[in-house]
């Protein structure tokens, strides 16, 4: 079996205990106005080009057949649609300044890059599927978790929950914790700024708060100026969760600022004109504070 993968990182400590490795999937059926991997938003490969990389030797405008590839005010400007051969073209590049977005690879693949950092593991560390959204490449994932299962690596997931439930139960077995995101509380607010509706994603979350995995659930809601970083929607969240399961793990995670820099590799627009700030801490209590309002006990914050 293949999947498409868009990053595999290594000595990770932000996703889940220990050092860890994160397999990024890519694809995803949501469309956040701020997420922070949009180059795993698309299901379909696409080539891009890195700037700091580029020694402007021009090769790839030169033998590019269907000018997909062009210079402009002495930058490489790419055509994604032209009928190119990419990975000609990636092929010709000296640099590595022009590479394709993704890869597809076996979950062996994937299984020979994580074992790299099996020492790492002992010490209370392990793998984590992020993306993207993981679930959308549910088969893909259940067979990297079943082997590392067998090799005696723990396992974690990021997911934003938007699947069937079935696909939750096909995995559930083979994951050691579970980070699910809640984004935003309001079903019209967040068809307009997540792109779907959040009906799914409260009924996955019920059903795994009532699971027996229910403590290794992290339920996660991402600080974004003005839109989720509001009273109502962090107390209405916590709400939701706590008349489920009020020893719930709830997780304040502090806006990222550094997602900006990716949205011009694939040609988009990042959501704020001016990019906000990360929190202060005397902020990042408040929202603490909010959440406790709402019901629940088990508070998490980035300070």
């Amino acid at each position: 079996m293949e999947g498409r993968v868009f990053d595999i990182r290594r000595f990770s400590t932000h996703d889940g205990d220990g050092i860890r490795t994160t397999v990024f999937l890519k694809g995803c059926p949501l469309s956040c106005v701020w997420c922070q991997n949009p180059e795993g938003i698309a299901w379909e490969r696409r080539p891009v080009w890195f700037e700091n990389r580029c020694i402007h030797c021009k090769t790839c405008a030169a033998r590019a057949l269907a000018s997909g590839a062009r210079m402009v005010s002495g930058n490489v400007v790419l055509d994604t649609n032209a009928p190119e051969d990419w990975e000609r073209l990636i092929d010709l590049c000296p640099s590595g300044a022009l590479q394709m977005d993704s890869r597809v690879c076996s979950a062996e693949d994937v299984m020979k890059e994580i074992r790299r950092d099996l020492v790492f593991y002992h010490h209370g560390g392990g793998v984590t599927l992020s993306g993207g959204e993981p679930l959308l490449q549910w088969e893909f994932a259940l067979e990297i978790l079943k082997q590392c299962k067998v090799e005696g690596i723990h396992t974690a997931i990021e997911t934003s929950l938007y699947a069937q439930q079935d696909v939750l139960e096909y995995l559930l077995p083979y994951l050691d914790s579970i980070f699910a995101d809640f984004k935003i509380a309001d079903e019209e607010m967040h068809k307009k700024y997540v792109g779907v509706s959040n009906e799914q994603i409260k009924k996955n979350l019920k059903f795994l708060l009532e699971s027996d995995k229910k403590d290794q659930v992290t339920v996660r809601t991402p600080m974004i100026p003005e839109l989720t970083a509001c009273r109502d929607n962090i107390k209405e969240i916590a709400g939701y969760i706590s008349g489920i399961y009020p020893s719930a793990a709830y997780e304040i995670l502090n806006y990222n600022p550094l997602a900006e820099a990716k949205y011009h590799l694939i040609g988009k627009t990042f959501c704020f004109k001016e990019n906000p700030k990360m929190y202060t801490g005397e902020q990042m209590q408040e929202f603490g504070q909010w959440a406790r309002h709402g019901g629940v006990q088990n508070v998490i914050m980035e300070l």
